[in-house]
Parts: C-alpha cells; sequence; structure tokens
C-alpha cells in the first residue's frame, strides 16, 4: 500500500512551504513520527514527520517551493525494514576501473546571436547594472539566458593576489518574507524614531538585592526584560495610540498588551508574543521570555506563539549597539529599541556622577501616532524604569518580585 504524504497546513495564511532540508534520502526507510524533513514557511521552520513506516520516495527537491496540500514524498507500507546493508550496494559504491571518455565542453558556434541577451536577460542584467560583453551565453550558439543573467555577478575589480572565493546561496523563505516585509514599512509607512536615555542603577540596585532569591524561588533569572515589558504596558495604558494600528480608513486601537520580543534564531530574526502581559507579573514576564527564546533557539516555535501582537521591544544591546533606529513590526505602530549599558558621567542635583546609561529609542508610524503620543510614551517607559519600586512594585519589591 502507498501513502500519499501531503504538506500539512502550518497556519491559517499560508499557502506555500519550502524544502528546506530532507532529513532522509530517497529509498531510505523511514519509522512512523520520524522527521523526514524541515519546510519554511514564511513565518517558521517546521518539521515534517513520516506519517507512516515504509520505504521512501522523494517528489520534491530541497528548495522547491510546494503548495499546502500538495504531494511531496511517497512511502510504501508493504515494504519491510532492511537488516543492514547488502554486498550488492558496498559493490556498487566501490569505484570501477572502467575507462571514462572525458567530457568537453560544448563549443558553440559564432553567430550574429553570439553574445546576445534575451528580453529577460536583459532585463536582469540592467538591473545589475552589468554588460552582456561580460558574461559568456549558455544558450545555442552563445546567447545570453536568463539562467546566465540571474547567476551573473558585477566585476569585483582586478584581483591583487590572496582569496577570493565566493558562494551563492538562496535565501531561506522566512529571510525572503522579513526582507519583504521590512521594505514594504520604509515603503508604507511614515516611520520616525525618537530618543531618550535611563539611568539603569536602580534597576541594578534591586538586581544586585533580589537576584540570587529571585532565581532560588522561581528557577528564573530576574534580567532586564521584566522591567521593560511592564513599563512598556504601563505606558501603552496612558498611551494607547502607541497600542493601535491602521487597518485601511480605520484605526484599530486594543484594550490588551500583546507584547512581541525580537530574539535572533538559527533560522534569523523571530518576534514571538508575549500574550496579555498586563497580566503577568515579574515571574511570569521572565518565565515567558525564556520559555519563548528557547523554543525559537531550539527551532521549536511555532507560527502561533508569532502571530500577532500589539508593540514590539528588540534588544540590540546584547549585540553591543549603542543607538540605532529600529524598524516597525508590520502591522503594530511602534517598536522600542534597548542598547548596551555604559557607564557615563550625568549631572544629578548638581554634581556630575557615574551612572549606567542605556540610550533607548522608539520608532512610530506618524500617520497613527504623533509626536506627543510618541515622546510622552517614551518619557513614560524612562520614568518607570527609573524609578520601578514606587511606579511598578507599588512601593513593596519583594511582593512584587512574589518572594
Amino acid at each position: 500500500m502507498i501513502l500519499e504524504m501531503k504538506v500539512p497546513s502550518p497556519g491559517e495564511s499560508i499557502t506555500e512551504v519550502e524544502i528546506a532540508t530532507w532529513l532522509v534520502e530517497d529509498g531510505d526507510y523511514v519509522e512512523k513520527d520520524q522527521p523526514i524533513a524541515e519546510v519554511d514557511s514564511d513565518k517558521a521552520t517546521l518539521e515534517l514527520p513520516a506519517e507512516e513506516s515504509g520505504v521512501i520516495t522523494l517528489k520534491a527537491e530541497e528548495g522547491d517551493a510546494v503548495a499546502v496540500g500538495a504531494i511531496v514524498c511517497l512511502i510504501d507500507m508493504d515494504a519491510k525494514k532492511p537488516e543492514g546493508k547488502s554486498e550488492a550496494t558496498t559493490e556498487a559504491s566501490t569505484p570501477t576501473q572502467t575507462s571514462k571518455t572525458e567530457e568537453k565542453p560544448t563549443e558553440h558556434q559564432q553567430t550574429y546571436a553570439s553574445g546576445s541577451a534575451s528580453p529577460a536577460a536583459k532585463k536582469i542584467l540592467a538591473e545589475k547594472g552589468i554588460s552582456a560583453s561580460e558574461i559568456t551565453g549558455t544558450g545555442k550558439d552563445g546567447r545570453i539566458t536568463k539562467d546566465d543573467a540571474v547567476k551573473a555577478t558585477p566585476s569585483m575589480g582586478t584581483p591583487a593576489g590572496g582569496t577570493r572565493g565566493s558562494e551563492r546561496k538562496k535565501l531561506s523563505m522566512l529571510r525572503r518574507k522579513v526582507a519583504e516585509r521590512l521594505v514594504s514599512v520604509k515603503n508604507d509607512t511614515a516611520m520616525l524614531t525618537t530618543f531618550n536615555e535611563v539611568d539603569m542603577k536602580p534597576i541594578f540596585d534591586l538586581r544586585k538585592e533580589f537576584k540570587d532569591d529571585f532565581k532560588a524561588k522561581h528557577g528564573v533569572s530576574l534580567g532586564f526584560m521584566s522591567f521593560f515589558t511592564l513599563a512598556v504596558v504601563r505606558a501603552l495604558k496612558m498611551y494607547p495610540d502607541v497600542n493601535s494600528m491602521i487597518d485601511g480608513d480605520y484605526k484599530i486601537t486594543h484594550d490588551f498588551q500583546d507584547i512581541s520580543i525580537a530574539v535572533s534564531g538559527p533560522k534569523g530574526l523571530m518576534v514571538p508574543v508575549i500574550r496579555n502581559a498586563e497580566n503577568l507579573s515579574f515571574r511570569g514576564v521572565e518565565s515567558e521570555v525564556k520559555r519563548l527564546a528557547i523554543r525559537a533557539r531550539d527551532g521549536q516555535i511555532t507560527v502561533d506563539e508569532m502571530t500577532g501582537g500589539t508593540f514590539t521591544i528588540t534588544n540590540g544591546g546584547v549585540f553591543g549597539s549603542m543607538l540605532s533606529t529600529p524598524i516597525i513590526n508590520p502591522p503594530q505602530s511602534g517598536i522600542l529599541g534597548m542598547h548596551n549599558i555604559v557607564e557615563r558621567p550625568v549631572a544629578v542635583d548638581g554634581e556630575v556622577v557615574i551612572r549606567p546609561i542605556m540610550y533607548v529609542a522608539l520608532s512610530y508610524d506618524h500617520r497613527i501616532i504623533d509626536g506627543r503620543e510618541s515622546v510622552g510614551f517614551l518619557v513614560a517607559v524612562k520614568e518607570a524604569l527609573e524609578n520601578p519600586i514606587e511606579i511598578l512594585m507599588e512601593n513593596n519589591p519583594k511582593k512584587a518580585l512574589e518572594l
């Protein structure tokens, strides 16, 4: 009996996936539920498990775009599990002494078409700024084909010695979708960025006093993300326009705060969502951040866990960024960028003191958020971070940290 395995739907809005990697080879015997492939969608990379045990026949190549519901492989369920490699297989893999005729490259006859580019190739070469005279065509009589144009790369100048290797690798579907969304943000929004600075000493003092007890009781570290998330939740309640998004001629304002956290995963940038962050405590936020970060790192994050979100926080500071203009995560209207913490001289009560300072940036869509709201929102975040005991903990740190 032959089982036709079809591409399952990874999510409601996804109609196509890409075969990223086959984890088995054509003709292999696979066990039921054994991962046989990794497939990329425009939101996540998912494993495809075998639906039954048997010998597999692959029907798609790595890199192929396959529609949801299409057949990707066949499984012969009547085939018996092999006990080991046969001698015939071993012999077949041993090099033989048969003579081989060396293949010579095909010599193209020079005609009027030699070196000429097809209409499709001309367009691609024009976009790349490459002259047809710089390319050797592989088409009939030396004509430059569309494939030649796609593979062509601009001249890198006259070599001056040293290694000059390069690699051409197709972007994953996830990465291509991220690129598409980022370009659309620049084209379709009126994005501006406002900046401020935060004195992190009050948070440093709190973490120094309570981090050991917090870790011992809750099993997670008391990091910066819980302070920033709860400060953002408070600010979003004060300035609901920042928690809104545009839908055509309408503005949608949410009465909940789903906070997207930008994390770097093995497949690129991923943005899992902390649902209803307004209902979470410091412990709840830290536990959820840890859970989502581990799932993203291990490639187990699901489409549902990255769907939605009303506002995003991104932390370029973990990579050493001093200042940046984060790009909005559509269809949201705002994103907060955290940066590295550096000891800087600042004026406090008329005296110069050294304090751990972080620059923060809010990028926002000016179509829906005005300057008053954007600046006020960032100031509200700053106030909560610089006075966390009073504003975020109601003057009772132990109760807020559930100690």
